[in-house]
């Protein structure tokens, strides 16, 4: 009788471990990793064909300077299904020089149409964040498989979120261009040949 009570004994403990181990983590990688949230603002402008007027052009200033535009954000103009207005093109560009910023080629979508004798501007914010963390929904467990805590990577990942100049970076990476091509190689190098400390 004992007998049997041992082996229900020991079924049950399989059992219960393992349903301890659905969701746990055993892997090097963190669960909680960055997300990339991103938010478009979009304002409507009044054009002719000598562009955008004056009083439109402060008006659109005042707007990029209440959105406090920043490195990361990105500006596209969205003239719906009208031919695209070089003039108000320039005058919003030149405005967008003005905070440092450039405009990109392609607008996102947005709710609802542009209509005629108009130029829709779009600012594209994104935002970092690492979703439920901390997690400190164990604090002390049995663990005989060296399953990770839930919290694990939570300070790592938060931290990089929050640090990351561009969040769109932790999407697709940088992608090269003018500016940058060979600047990196250049800093290599300088490392390979031990010549860091020529440079003040």
């Amino acid at each position: 009788m004992k007998k049997h009570h041992y082996i229900i004994a020991a079924s049950l403990a399989f059992t219960l471990a393992g349903c301890g181990a659905i969701g746990e983590n055993a892997s090097l990688y963190s669960t909680n990793q960055p997300v990339v949230t991103r938010t478009n603002y979009a304002i409507d402008l009044n054009m002719d064909s000598s562009g955008v007027s004056e009083s439109e052009k402060v008006r659109i200033g005042e707007w990029f300077d209440a959105l406090d535009l920043g490195y990361g954000d990105r500006i596209a103009l969205d003239f719906g299904g009208g031919y695209p207005s070089a003039a108000a093109q320039q005058d919003v560009a030149q405005l967008a020089a003005e905070r440092g910023m450039l405009l990109k080629k392609t607008a996102p979508v947005t709710a609802g149409n542009v209509l005629p004798g108009t130029v829709r501007v779009v600012v594209t914010r994104s935002e970092a964040s690492v979703p439920n963390c901390p997690n400190w929904s164990k604090y002390s467990d049995t663990n005989f498989n060296s399953y990770n805590s839930p919290n694990y990577g939570c300070a790592t990942n938060s931290n990089l979120a929050s640090m990351v100049a561009d969040p769109e970076d932790l999407v697709r990476g940088k992608e090269a261009g003018p500016d940058t091509d060979g600047r990196g190689n250049v800093a290599v190098e300088a490392y390979r040949n031990k010549r860091t400390g020529d440079n003040p």
